[in-house]
């Protein structure tokens, strides 16, 4: 059994940079061992696969895994396969379509080189002192922005957002795996355990996503679904109407652009992000 396959760089203006991802098609036949086996074998940050396809109504069911699990929603994955579909495989290359993840229904619009995702409602669960980020990283007191809070958020997967005052900080930040992972599962609500730490200083948001998968420590080019969730958190805590960058992957030699568009009204969210997506390679993957 043979599958087709696209390797795209996600959230980037240029090959190279930004996020990695894989898309396999026709992946229906596959078992979750299999698609799992895939995903580590490649190795990207997320990989996805294909499950259904609807070309005339312009719908698409995928799965997404890491190398060690499958995610219920993930945004540059979202992102990258939809720009695949919308640009390699659907033919009337519509600028609308639908995707079909384990969260439900994602709605995807492309404008000019431009692919846009508007998430679901956010939930804002557990608030945490600066403190005990002291055990686990180079942080001092003075190094965290006091005016916003550190919160787990998720839009689908969770996050703990983190707020740094600048950028010295986010750039010369060091954690200790084994002591961050202890914290993680004392304190995360829920089975995805991340840290998204930001900073804006002169109006740029600067951003490093960390988190543990296979006993090592991970830092992400470009997450989506964090970005999601540093979107509502901004939106609810600075600003009810938000339109900025955020960079992220400057500090590993992935420069990445995460677009964000939103609103919040009588509390209810409007979270949309955005990038561009860059065509790498195709290929027949062998199972």
């Amino acid at each position: 059994m043979n599958l087709s396959f696209y390797i795209v760089d996600v959230f980037t203006e240029k090959k190279y940079a930004g996020n990695q991802l894989a898309v396999f098609l026709g992946a229906d036949a596959l078992s979750d061992e299999q698609m799992q086996k895939i995903a580590r074998e490649i190795n990207f940050a997320e990989s996805t696969f294909i499950t259904k396809l609807e070309p005339k109504i312009s719908v698409a069911e995928i799965r997404i895994f890491t190398p060690e699990h499958e995610m219920k929603f993930a945004g540059h994955p979202i992102i990258g396969t939809s720009w695949v579909l919308m640009n390699r495989i659907f033919e009337n290359q519509p600028e609308k379509i639908t995707l079909s993840v384990p969260i439900g229904e994602i709605p995807i619009h492309q404008s000019g080189d431009l692919v846009w995702l508007q998430a679901a409602q956010p939930q804002f669960l557990d608030t945490f002192s600066a403190e005990g980020f002291l055990s686990f990283s180079n942080l001092s007191s003075a190094d965290f922005d006091d005016e916003f809070p550190i919160q787990e958020v998720s839009t689908g997967s969770a996050f703990v957002i983190v707020p740094l005052k600048n950028k010295k900080a986010l750039e010369n930040l060091i954690l200790d795996k084994d002591k961050m992972n202890e914290w993680l599962h004392t304190h995360c609500k829920t089975n995805h355990r991340a840290l998204y730490f930001y900073c804006l200083e002169d109006a740029k948001l600067i951003s490093r996503m960390l988190c543990i998968e296979n006993n090592q420590l991970i830092e992400d080019a470009a997450t989506g679904s964090a970005s999601t969730c540093l979107q509502a958190f901004l939106l609810k805590y600075y600003s009810p109407e938000i339109k900025i960058v955020n960079h992220q992957g400057d500090f590993i030699n992935r420069a990445s652009q995460i677009y964000f568009d939103g609103k919040l009204t009588e509390n209810h969210f409007v979270i949309k992000i955005g990038g561009e997506t860059q065509f790498i390679a195709k290929g027949e993957w062998e199972v």
